[in-house]
C-alpha cells in the first residue's frame, strides 16, 4: 500500500540535490565560526530578507526561544496572537528560559487587530511591563493562514510608538512570501528579528535560521551555546540548508494548489472545512472523535494529525505526487463510510 503522509511538511527527505551538496560541502568548525558552508548560508539568507546578521539553529523552536531571550527582560510580556506556536507548542520555554510570560490577543484567521494589540501593551507597575510583540506568519492553528503586509505594518507602527522591538515567527514564512505574492525583504522588512525554518516546506532535512541587526549577533550565539545548539561541523547540514533556499520556494505554490484540491475534494465528501481558513499548504477539518477518524485513515494508509478532540489537519508538501491528492481523498472516502 502506498502511504500518504500528510502529518505535516516536516515530513519531506532531502532531495539528490541536497544529498549530493551535503557530501561534498566544505565543512569546519562552527562553534569557532569556521564552517564556511554555514557562513555562506547566514550570509544568503540575510541577503534574502534583506537583515544584516543570521545565524544557524538545529531547530524553529530554538530560533524563537533565543530570539525571546535577546528581547525581553525577567517578568516581561511578549504579546502574541492566539493560538501561537511560541504559546502552544514550545512547551514553557519562554518561563524556563527568559523568566518571561504571554499575553494572547484574539486573531481572527491569524490576523490580529493592530488596536487590540495597542490595548494589549501594558507599562503600569501594578501589571508584566510588554517586552515585545510577536507575529506568527503563516499561523499554523488557524489553517495555514497569512497576515496581510498593511496589517503588519499597522502593528509594527503600533509597536514602534510603543518603543517595542517585534519578531516575526516565520516557520512557514515563503509559504507567506508566495502566498500574499511578495518578496522575502519585503515580508521581513520592520521586524528586529526573524525566524525561518529550512526542514518545513522548504524541505531541508534539519535547521532554522534567526535573521537579527548585526549588533544581537554575538549574544545570540552565546544563548544558542547556552541552548546546546553548537553543531560543529555543521556545513553538512547547511549545505542542504543553501539548497532549500535557493531551490525550494518555487515549490510552494504547487503545495498550495494540493492543499486547495484537498479541501474542495473533502468538502465534496460533506465534511466540514473552513475555505477561508485554506490559503496555503494546511487544511483543518471537523471531524467527530478525530483521534479515532485519524487510526482509520491510518489503517487505510493517510497519515493525518489529530489536533483536537474534533479537528484535524492536514498538510501538502514537496514529497507528494499528483496521484496522491485523489487517491487520499477516495480513502477519507472509505473512512467516512467505516464510521
Amino acid at each position: 500500500m502506498q502511504v500518504i503522509d500528510l502529518r505535516s511538511d516536516t515530513v519531506t527527505r532531502p532531495t539528490p540535490a541536497m544529498r549530493k551538496a551535503m557530501a561534498e560541502a566544505e565543512v569546519g568548525d562552527d562553534v569557532y565560526g569556521e564552517d564556511p558552508t554555514v557562513n555562506r548560508l547566514e550570509a544568503l539568507a540575510a541577503e534574502m530578507l534583506g537583515l544584516e546578521a543570521a545565524l544557524f539553529m538545529p531547530s524553529g523552536t530554538m530560533t524563537n526561544q533565543v530570539a525571546l531571550m535577546l528581547h525581553l527582560k525577567r517578568g516581561q510580556e511578549v504579546i502574541a496572537p492566539k493560538g501561537a506556536h511560541i504559546y502552544e507548542y514550545e512547551p514553557g520555554s519562554l518561563a524556563v528560559l527568559s523568566g518571561g510570560t504571554i499575553r494572547i490577543v484574539e486573531a481572527p484567521y491569524g490576523v490580529p487587530d493592530p488596536e487590540a494589540v495597542r490595548a494589549a501593551i501594558h507599562t503600569s507597575v501594578h501589571q508584566a511591563p510588554t517586552g515585545l510583540i510577536a507575529l506568527e506568519n503563516t499561523h499554523n492553528t488557524a489553517g495555514g493562514t497569512v497576515v496581510p503586509l498593511a496589517v503588519q505594518r499597522a502593528i509594527q507602527q503600533v509597536a514602534h510608538q510603543a518603543g517595542l522591538p517585534t519578531h516575526l515567527d516565520g516557520a512557514r514564512f515563503f509559504n507567506a512570501v508566495v502566498a500574499l505574492q511578495t518578496t522575502p525583504t519585503e515580508l521581513a522588512r520592520g521586524f528586529r528579528t526573524v525566524s525561518i525554518c529550512l526542514s518545513k516546506g522548504l524541505g531541508a532535512p534539519v535547521g532554522s535560521l534567526l535573521l537579527m541587526p548585526r549588533d544581537y549577533r554575538a549574544e545570540a550565539w552565546r544563548y544558542r551555546k547556552l541552548l546546546g545548539g553548537g553543531m560543529r561541523q555543521a556545513g553538512v547540514l547547511a549545505a542542504a540548508g543553501i539548497v532549500a533556499l535557493t531551490e525550494g520556494p518555487q515549490h510552494l505554490a504547487k503545495d498550495h494548489q494540493m492543499a486547495r484540491a484537498l479541501a474542495e475534494g473533502m468538502l465534496r465528501l460533506h465534511l466540514e472545512v473552513d475555505m477561508q481558513a485554506v490559503q496555503t499548504n494546511m487544511v483543518y477539518a471537523q471531524v467527530p472523535q478525530a483521534p479515532a477518524f485519524a487510526e482509520r485513515l491510518r489503517e487505510l494508509g493517510v497519515l493525518i494529525n489529530p489536533m483536537a478532540a474534533n479537528r484535524v489537519r492536514f498538510v501538502t508538501h514537496r514529497d507528494l505526487r499528483d496521484e496522491d491528492i485523489p487517491l487520499a481523498l477516495e480513502r477519507i472516502e472509505q473512512a467516512l463510510q467505516i464510521a
